[in-house]
C-alpha cells in the first residue's frame, strides 16, 4: 500500500445521498455495518437523517449541516435524505471497507449464502448501474426492517444472528485485513509516538522534511456506492506532492 500522513490513516470521500425512495417511501441508502472499522459523517448540506440498529436499540440521529456523527462497528446504519443531504465521509482504517469490511442488511437466507450475496450486492456493468444499485438498496431495507421491528418488539435474535452470519460471511478475506491495519493506522500512530518521543529528548530533525500534500479528487462520474453516489479522494503522499 502507497504511504499517506493523511491523519489517523482515514479515507475521505464526498457523499451525495440516494434521492430515490426504497419501497417503504423513504429516501436514502443501502443499510449495513462495518465489522472492523468506524465511520463518520460531517453533514455540508441538506436535511436527513440517520437510522441506526445498535447495542441500544434502534434510532434515528437528525442530519443537518454542521452536525457530525460517527458510529463504531456493528452499527447497522442507513442514511435518509429528505432533501439535498450531502456529507463528507470519514472512514478509519483506509482500504479495509474496499477489502470487503461491510455487510449489507439482506434478508438472512441470502446474508448466509455467500453466492446468493454476492450476486445481490454486485453492481455489474457500467451500463445500468444506476438501477442496480435501487435494487440492492431496495433489498437490505427489506432486512433492515425485519432487524428493526424485531429489535423494537424486544427481540434481539434476529440481529444477533445477522451479526454472526456478516462475520462468517467475512471470514476468509478477514485473513489480510491486519495487514491493512498494520500499514496505515497502526504506521501512523508508531510514527508519531516515535517523533514525540524525539521531540522530548530534544530532537526536532524531523521538523525538516515537513510538507504540504493535496488530495485528488476522482475523475469521471461518481461511483455508487452503499449510501449514495461517491465522490473519492486519493490521498496517498507520492501522488498528490504539490
Amino acid at each position: 500500500m502507497t504511504a499517506s500522513s493523511f491523519p489517523g490513516g482515514t479515507s475521505l470521500s464526498h457523499l451525495d445521498v440516494y434521492t430515490d425512495a426504497a419501497p417503504d417511501g423513504i429516501c436514502g441508502g443501502s443499510p449495513h455495518m462495518h465489522l472492523v472499522s468506524t465511520e463518520a459523517y460531517v453533514v455540508i448540506s441538506g436535511e436527513g437523517a440517520l437510522q441506526t440498529i445498535d447495542g441500544d436499540g434502534f434510532r434515528e440521529t437528525p442530519l443537518s449541516a454542521g452536525a457530525v456523527v460517527w458510529f463504531t462497528p456493528g452499527t447497522i446504519h442507513r442514511a435518509v435524505n429528505r432533501g439535498d443531504l450531502r456529507v463528507v465521509v470519514l472512514m478509519s482504517n483506509a482500504g479495509l471497507p474496499e477489502a470487503g469490511d461491510a455487510v449489507m442488511t439482506f434478508p438472512a437466507e441470502i446474508v448466509a449464502a455467500p453466492d446468493a450475496y454476492a450476486a445481490a450486492a454486485s453492481l455489474g456493468a457500467e451500463d445500468g448501474r444506476a438501477e442496480r444499485a435501487s435494487a440492492r438498496r431496495d433489498l437490505a431495507v427489506t432486512g433492515f426492517e425485519t432487524l428493526r421491528d424485531a429489535v423494537v418488539a424486544g427481540d434481539r435474535a434476529a440481529l444477533d444472528a445477522f451479526r454472526a452470519a456478516a462475520g462468517a460471511l467475512v471470514r476468509d478475506r478477514a485473513e489480510a485485513w491486519g495487514d491493512l491495519v498494520r500499514e496505515r493506522p497502526l504506521a501512523q500512530a508508531e510514527q508519531s509516538l516515535a517523533l514525540a518521543e524525539a521531540v522530548a529528548s530534544g530532537s526536532v530533525t524531523h521538523l525538516a522534511g515537513a510538507r504540504v500534500h493535496q488530495a485528488l479528487p476522482s475523475v469521471g462520474e461518481r461511483g455508487f456506492g452503499m449510501c449514495g453516489r461517491l465522490r473519492t479522494y486519493d490521498v496517498t503522499d507520492e501522488e498528490t506532492d504539490r
